[in-house]
């Protein structure tokens, strides 16, 4: 009995350790037979960050290696939780994997929280903590907060392109550690390389412009005439005209001289022949006076005898001119051509 005994305490042994083995086997495989509690937090990227235009959201940036992003991350994950209550969806952004996104938003420190209401972005600068943040979608603290409007908004053209900038110095960030820590060339020859990139891409924008350029150059003899070219020629055709008329007017000023000096010539020659006309009508009348005279004196010579010179006669006055005579001179040379 007492052998017996001796010889059962290290069987027992054995299959109590055997039982809790199992029972802990049991026990480890149904803990891993429970899956982990999923994480209500959102990623988003460049290809659903579209997602935030509608509805009402709160986003966080952060990155892996900045201490104060991890002190707020159990809160996020509790304040996600609590989403379904609040009406509001939660995310969270990778600086790191997603520097377009970072510069579309424009985030200068870590953490950055945005609040979103349909495609309309606010800043949020309280803490990461769960009582804030509840507070702030509860008591609606985001309608005292200036929204960014016009080109700081996310969904503007000038921060779409600030989001290309962002992605593209990002891709040459992970080109330049490819270089010195996967390659280990020296970082030296990182810099010479992409000065020698930026040099090149340079050059070739700059030939691709110039090529732009000539092919869509318009001669200027071609183009239209400018405004100031339109007002010059308006100047220069109105003094055209205007020396035209000045030459006009001189011209006539000179007609009518001459035509005044014809008309004072054809006057003096009227005057010239009415003089005329009057001389040789006294020539006449003198000439019969002689006559009568001489008549008278081979009348008393003939009947013999001296006798008493007679007194001579009275000559007649010679007729003057009529001014209606002259009139009709000076009417008759006018209508001649």
């Amino acid at each position: 009995m007492a052998g017996g005994r001796r010889g059962g305490g290290p069987l027992l042994t054995t299959l109590l350790a055997a039982w809790l083995a199992l029972a802990a086997a049991a026990s480890g495989s149904e803990q891993a037979a429970v899956p982990a509690e999923q994480s209500r937090v959102q990623p988003m990227s460049a290809s659903n960050w579209t997602l935030v235009m509608e509805g009402e959201w709160m986003l966080k940036f952060y990155a892996p290696w900045c201490p104060s992003c991890q002190q707020t991350d159990s809160e996020w994950e509790t304040f996600a939780k609590n989403g379904e209550v609040l009406q509001i969806s939660v995310g969270k952004v990778d600086v790191i994997q997603e520097p377009g996104l970072s510069g579309r938003f424009f985030v200068t420190t870590l953490p950055a929280f945005f609040h979103a209401k349909d495609g309309i972005f606010r800043r949020y600068r309280g803490p990461g903590i769960f009582e804030d943040l509840q507070n702030y979608i509860l008591e609606k603290k985001w309608q005292a907060v200036e929204p960014l409007t016009g080109w700081k908004s996310p969904a503007s053209l000038t921060m779409s392109g600030m989001a290309g900038l962002f992605s593209i110095s990002g891709k040459i960030w992970h080109l330049h550690n490819y270089f010195t820590v996967t390659l280990g060339i020296p970082a030296w020859c990182s810099y010479l390389f992409f000065i020698i990139a930026t040099l090149a891409f340079g050059l070739l924008m700059g030939l691709i412009l110039v090529v732009i350029s000539e092919c869509f150059y318009v001669p200027r003899d071609l183009a239209e005439p400018s405004e100031q070219d339109q007002r010059s020629e308006d100047t220069r055709r109105a003094q055209q005209l205007q020396d035209a008329e000045e030459e006009k007017e001189d011209s006539n000023e000179e007609e009518n001289k001459d035509s005044l000096g014809d008309d004072e010539e054809e006057k003096e020659d009227l005057a010239d022949e009415d003089e005329e006309e009057e001389e040789e009508e006294e020539d006449h009348a003198a000439g019969d006076v002689e006559e009568r005279n001489d008549t008278a004196d081979q009348g008393l010579l003939r009947q013999g005898g001296p006798e008493e010179p007679a007194e001579p006669a009275e000559q007649p006055p010679a007729p003057a001119p009529a001014p209606e005579a002259a009139e009709d001179a000076l009417r008759q040379r006018r209508s001649r051509p």
